[in-house]
């Protein structure tokens, strides 16, 4: 179990890579700064069944009641229009428009009754088990670090490779910026950031319906270049090679120019880790048999669960992938209008794709055991269907689903009410969700970290791990 506080934090000379990351900032939110340098007394020496974990957020609030938490028996204005299917996993059933998901049930843990009060998009509360009242504001500079900000302050991971990515943008970029409290270094500080990609979708229609029609953006997650290229498009830049191609040749343009010799060794060597061979190959899916791209499918998100793979697999500890929201072409999982048509016509069929492909290759690669896979939204939904055929936001009670990494198996935690209303037994606060990702990590929950100012800061905010999820 690593475990570090401040007594065991201390002032050391040879910097490593990572050491150099986390003074150097690879922040791609903000500038590089140089803090004092930290280290802490221990390496990577975690002890715990997830190396690696992929977070992917469903962004809206997916409903719990058409999805994992079926009430068939329910009144018709509760229960909805899908139909229950049984499952690998012996008396659980799921919707009928996840066939393929269904047989993998009996590998996964559902947690059925994730419970809280924060009534925001925001992905703040499962990635770092804090929740607060201010559900309008922007990502603060005093919000909690993440997962991922965290494996990055302890140097966990390779010296070649980001501490933790976030694809396939930051979560709001698609809606004029707007930056979703959740996947920063916060209080901890910039540097400790994730590495956002940036990706530019296409669509192959308009909306007949802004915001609840959704049409599938489709493309590819790319690493920052050290300034934007203007102008890019997908029919400019072609295929993936060549946008690698591309981004490589601005790398290399500013690397041949003064102004990285006019760095800091600091900032040149977090410079270095955003250019390694591996970070740049971990992006490139020409890499992949045509046989992997269409099991994933050619959609942002697919792709952006490829890439998650092929970060794990190179090392990287912490990958959230986010299914962002593009200005009017849908509004995810957010459905107060239309919710059966957008579950049914997009969102089930994606999740149902993306989710067993990447559970098939984690598999098939030996990275099965060894991967913590988080799918899971901010809330879940009213039991009651609205005048618009839609449901409202409900963060009362929501479902969690994880397979690997050493959770437990065939495994249904938690009861609802008869109609998905309240939970009934074992409910779920985002601390305790955290603090068993932290368990499950090797990382000691209860560690608290240093902010700017030097104050602790738990990070799982008090949270107990749940021991009846861990295998």
């Amino acid at each position: 179990m690593l475990s570090i506080n401040d007594r065991n934090v201390k002032l050391c000379d040879g910097a490593s890579r990572r050491e150099l990351m986390r003074v150097g900032g690879l922040s791609l939110f903000g500038t590089m700064s140089l803090p004092q340098l930290l280290r802490a007394a221990e390496t990577d020496r975690r002890v715990g069944p997830a190396k690696s974990i992929i977070m992917f957020n469903l962004l809206g609030g997916p409903s719990h009641m058409d999805m994992f938490d079926m009430k068939p028996d329910a009144p018709a204005e509760l229960r909805g229009e899908f139909k229950p299917i049984s499952t690998s996993l012996p008396g659980l059933q799921i919707c009928e428009h996840m066939p393929t998901l269904s047989k993998w049930m009996h590998r996964s843990t559902l947690i059925r009754t994730y419970s809280h009060e924060f009534n925001s998009h925001d992905p703040l509360s499962f990635m770092t088990g804090f929740t607060d009242s201010q559900i309008t504001a922007q990502a603060l500079p005093t919000d909690p670090p993440d997962i991922g900000a965290i494996c990055q302050y302890l140097g966990i991971g390779p010296d070649d490779l980001p501490g933790a990515v976030c694809m396939p943008c930051f979560p709001g970029s698609g809606q004029k910026g707007w930056r979703r409290r959740g996947p920063y270094g916060g209080a901890l500080g910039r540097q400790y950031d994730p590495l956002f990609t940036r990706c530019q979708p296409t669509f192959d229609r308009e909306p007949k319906t802004k915001h609840y029609d959704p049409v599938m953006p489709v493309g590819e997650p790319f690493p920052p270049a050290p300034d934007a290229l203007p102008g890019m498009t997908i029919d400019r830049l072609g295929n993936r090679r060549s946008l690698l191609s591309q981004l490589d040749l601005k790398f290399e343009q500013v690397r041949s120019s003064a102004v990285v010799e006019a760095m800091d060794k600091t900032k040149q060597m977090a410079y270095s880790l955003l250019t390694s061979g591996r970070t740049r190959d971990a992006f490139d899916l020409s890499q992949e048999t045509t046989k992997s791209r269409e099991r994933y499918g050619r959609s942002l998100t697919g792709s952006s669960l490829l890439i998650a793979r092929r970060l794990v697999q190179s090392g990287v500890p912490f990958v959230s992938v986010h299914q962002e929201i593009f200005d009017h072409y849908g509004h995810a999982y957010d459905m107060h209008s239309n919710n059966f048509s957008m579950l049914k016509d997009m969102n089930l069929p994606l999740l149902d794709q993306v989710v067993p492909a990447l559970l098939e290759d984690l598999d098939a690669r030996g990275l099965f055991d060894s991967t913590l896979v988080v799918v899971m939204g901010e809330m879940g939904r009213t039991p009651k269907v609205n005048g618009n055929a839609g449901r409202d936001h409900w963060p009362q009670c929501g479902f969690s689903l994880l397979f690997g990494g050493g959770t437990r198996q065939g495994f249904v935690y938690g009861k609802t009410d008869k109609i998905g209303q309240w939970p009934t037994l074992n409910p779920v606060s985002p601390a305790d969700l955290v603090a068993t990702f932290y368990q499950l990590m090797g990382i000691d929950p209860h560690l608290a970290v240093p902010d700017r100012s030097g104050r602790p800061i738990p990070i799982a905010h008090g949270g107990e791990p749940i021991s009846e999820l861990i295998a």
